[in-house]
């Protein structure tokens, strides 16, 4: 095997068991946030120290998440594959909306968040983008244009648009709720709210399941593993300070799942 074959190999070995170790810790995660609440707004309770207003922490923490990724698709001249570009522009629909769009659309009364809690999303969407990055553009495990045909591609790529689609509308309807009501929370309602606590979550959790689908990487599916070891047990959060916050709050709307959760 020539050299740099032998390099190649190593790396690839380096990257799988770095990304399965990566896997592995959503699940200490998930169990630590059932007992420990993210203070992100209302769960803040005012102990993680200094903070750093809604927008400004959003920005610094999601931009790892679009411009690793660009940096390892130039790297690689991934346009020059039809597979790597579609990759490429699906991930970025959602991540420059996410960081770079989506902060500026907060209202300016948006609780501040603790800079700690900044500094943990910014080592996350470092680790995940440079994670995404390698396995689809640095060591590929898909560079075929055979693909964009695959049943698995186009599921995951419904599935992703699905998921795409409950955030925004549920994001868009939150929004509107807090400039009608810029000095406290209310009931939000309408759209998936109807059944749900928190379908803004259950969007973000089906969207990035169809990625792990649409790309079929261990990278893929460690994102999808994080998502919900972060955000099903926020959603359980979210749900039950509502029902204790809110006397008439609708009984039998469930925290994340419609009829199930």
């Amino acid at each position: 095997m020539p050299p740099e074959n032998i390099t190649v190999a190593t790396d690839l070995d380096w990257l799988t068991t770095l990304t399965w170790v990566w896997l592995a810790l959503a699940l200490p995660i998930a169990v630590c946030l059932c007992f420990i609440n993210a203070p992100y707004g209302r769960h803040n309770p005012g102990t993680w120290g200094p903070l750093i207003s809604a927008r400004s922490g959003w920005l610094l923490m999601e931009s790892p998440a679009v411009i690793v990724p660009t940096g390892a698709f130039v790297w690689v001249s991934g346009w020059e594959s039809p597979v790597m570009l579609v990759f490429f522009l699906i991930w970025q629909a959602h991540y420059v909306h996410r960081a770079w769009i989506y902060p500026f659309r907060l209202a300016i009364t948006s609780s501040p968040m603790p800079v700690l809690l900044m500094l943990m999303g910014l080592a996350f969407n470092l680790i995940n983008g440079s994670l995404q990055g390698a396995w689809l553009f640095i060591h590929p495990t898909i560079d075929s244009s055979a693909w964009l045909g695959d049943w698995r591609f186009a599921t995951g790529c419904v599935v992703f648009g699905l998921g795409l689609a409950i955030n925004m509308d549920s994001c868009n309807r939150l929004l509107r709720l807090r400039k009608e009501n810029p000095s406290e929370y209310s009931i939000p309602g309408g759209g998936l709210f109807r059944w749900v606590s928190c379908p803004n979550y259950l969007g973000e959790i089906i969207g990035w399941i169809g990625w792990a689908l649409l790309t079929w990487s261990p990278a893929g599916l460690a994102f999808a593993a994080w998502t919900m070891a972060n955000l099903v047990p926020r959603a359980r959060a979210h749900h039950r300070w509502y029902r204790e916050r809110f006397p008439d709050y609708p009984a039998k709307r469930k925290a994340l799942v419609p009829g199930l959760f």
